[in-house]
């Protein structure tokens, strides 16, 4: 049991954590460029009958091997820590410096399309098809527009159960799911911060539930059709690449022409994306940033590669 929590893992979940909280990027993404995707999607997919029954004999030890607790603890461990420790820092990074965050999720997700995509055994007609119904279906999603904040417990466990969907599926960000859902100040700034038990109990619940039936989705496409998945998803990441272009001009949520705030702060509907207004020292900053976020994905790759070859 010494080595049963990886602090290799940690960080990866870490990694995943944060870009979960970062509308536009998805933590589906960064399980799948450092090999612990499907795996992932196995070990919550066992949490079925058979778990609960080794749990309630108390045979824990089986219980621990058959949900591969081993590998999933240290992972939603360092999942949970990213998202309560960095809801704070991202508003305060979106309030004073929102062109440089999109800028360095911009080059992360372009050069994760590559990454992912080079994963796929042979891009023949039919992997090239699913790669552009994949692209399709996430510019469709960005183009959508935002529904109101409603904070209705049935409506919130239902935004847990599409925004958990959302959140494993790369390229699908959870994060921008809950503002086309109208609630993503509600939950992922307002609610964690504040530790509101109304707002995150029912959508916690959702998640659960959400997350266990859909892996077993994706389990059974990844075992028969895993190439042809990998295609689709690797589209849904290239796709995704509009929501995050850097530079944006926010629309404010209006409720009968009326802006509408919350804690203090004005509500954003949507992003308008917009070009460079000036070739200034902001702009070239912007650049850079894109090229870390691309070399920060080449890194983790390298390091996927060597964490492989350990074991």
């Amino acid at each position: 049991m010494k080595n049963f929590f990886s602090l290799a893992l940690f960080f990866k979940g870490m990694a995943m954590g944060a870009a979960n909280v970062i509308p536009g990027v998805s933590g589906g993404t960064i399980a799948l460029i450092t090999g612990i995707y499907e795996r992932l999607i196995n070990a919550i997919k066992s949490f079925d009958a058979q778990a609960l029954k080794l749990l309630f004999k108390g045979k824990i030890k089986e219980f621990s091997k058959y949900t591969d607790l081993e590998f999933l603890v240290p992972v939603m461990f360092g999942l949970v820590a990213a998202v309560l420790s960095l809801a704070k820092l991202f508003e305060f990074l979106f309030g004073h410096y929102p062109v440089y965050i999109w800028a360095y999720f911009f080059g992360l997700v372009l050069a994760s399309v590559y990454f992912v995509g080079k994963t796929v055994e042979k891009w023949n007609a039919l992997n090239i098809l699913f790669f552009v119904l994949g692209t399709g279906i996430a510019v469709a999603v960005s183009i959508l527009h935002p529904a109101g904040e409603n904070d209705n417990p049935w409506y919130l466990f239902l935004n847990g159960m599409i925004a958990i969907i959302s959140m494993i599926l790369p390229g699908l960000s959870g994060s921008f799911v809950l503002i086309l859902l109208g609630n993503y100040q509600t939950i992922a700034i307002n609610a964690i911060n504040h530790f509101d038990l109304k707002i995150l109990v029912p959508f916690g619940l959702g998640a659960v539930v959400g997350l266990i039936g859909f892996s077993h989705i994706l389990s059974w496409l990844f075992k028969r059709y895993k190439h042809k998945t990998i295609a689709l998803l690797t589209g849904f990441i290239l796709g995704s690449l509009s929501v995050l272009w850097p530079w944006k001009k926010a629309v404010y949520l209006l409720i009968d022409g009326k802006p509408v705030v919350k804690h203090g702060k004005q509500l954003v509907a949507y992003y308008e994306k917009v070009l460079p207004q000036n070739y200034d020292f902001g702009f070239y900053m912007a650049v850079v940033l894109i090229m870390l976020g691309i070399l920060s994905i080449f890194l983790l790759e390298k390091y996927s590669e060597v964490e492989s070859k350990k074991v």
